[in-house]
């Protein structure tokens, strides 16, 4: 059996790669934390356009494969929006999101709404319980482009089904890790390659090279275990795979996140450095959809059931 996406599949992340890469999204970034949300508009209807929006749709032929694909060029690219809420989880629950923007609270993992300020449709779902939604007051996340709204239900509810649903959430976050974290280790890459000391590239010494050689290993280590969760999404051992991709990419990520710092010194942490977006993201997103304790446990509850 080949364990690898096919030429098409390649071919379609590379078009949105190539898409995001003359995007700016920094700019864009920057823009929606500020409260501009137009150029994350014009990127949200770009991608639209690419065919992105619709990955998540019955009626689209896509497989869970194509969505990690796209939501690792997301990560890497640092995108803002409530991606997954309006592509990998609403229309799960039933939702016709079109090329809309829509934000979800799902307490208790998701207890606050992505960008509902900017979002054309606000939902909250309560266990089986999907309601149209309002912003009753704002929160703050450590990353900025993160627009946090706590919501209360309004108007007519439903009954729906959340499991499928919440682990396609899991799945896509899992996959802007993944992507996070690749892009995290690009960039150390390529500062270790020009950054001077004592000489030569800092790159040359082993202290660095091996931290580096780590990140590429945790995050190798965890691709497998995402595009397996992906292609196990709809059977019985869905729950347990998904819950293990979280844990490693989380993990990968945030070992790419920490040697990044490092690598890059003080630079690191300055918020008018580009790379203070996709480290606070991947701060942020650790808990996105789960813990990773809660995950852990519920492979731990898997593997003992069976």
């Amino acid at each position: 059996m080949k364990f690898a996406p096919e030429a098409e599949q390649l071919a379609f992340a590379r078009s949105v790669a190539e898409l995001l890469a003359d995007a700016d999204t920094p700019a864009v970034i920057r823009a929606w934390g500020s409260g501009d949300p137009a150029p994350g508009r014009k990127l949200w209807t770009r991608l639209a356009e690419q065919g992105v929006l619709s990955l998540g749709d019955a009626d689209s032929g896509a497989t869970p494969a194509d969505l990690v694909l796209a939501f690792e060029q997301l990560g890497r690219f640092a995108v803002p929006g409530p991606y997954v809420e309006s592509v990998a989880v609403l229309p799960a629950l039933g939702v016709e999101v079109g090329d809309s923007i829509a934000a979800l609270a799902a307490p208790p993992h998701v207890p606050y709404a992505l960008d509902a300020g900017v979002a054309d449709a606000v939902y909250l779902l309560a266990g089986s319980t999907l309601s149209f939604a309002e912003v009753t007051s704002a929160k703050e996340s450590v990353d900025k482009a993160r627009l946090l709204g706590a919501v209360r239900a309004v108007g007519e509810s439903r009954e729906v089904d959340p499991l499928v649903a919440f682990e396609r959430g899991v799945l896509a976050v899992s996959a802007q890790l993944l992507g996070l974290g690749a892009a995290l280790l690009d960039r150390s890459v390529a500062y270790a390659k020009q950054r001077n000391q004592f000489g030569k590239p800092i790159g040359s010494f082993q202290a660095v090279k091996h931290q580096l050689a780590d990140v590429s290993v945790g995050l190798e280590l965890a691709r497998p275990l995402l595009f397996g969760a992906a292609l196990s999404l709809d059977t019985s051992m869905a729950a347990r795979d998904v819950s293990a991709a979280k844990v490693a990419c989380t993990d990968a990520a945030y070992r790419a996140a920490r040697t990044a710092l490092q690598v890059h010194g003080a630079i690191g942490y300055t918020a008018e450095y580009d790379l203070a977006l996709w480290l606070t993201k991947v701060r942020a997103l650790m808990s996105a959809w789960g813990t990773q304790r809660w995950h852990r446990d519920r492979i731990r509850a898997a593997i003992r059931g069976g």
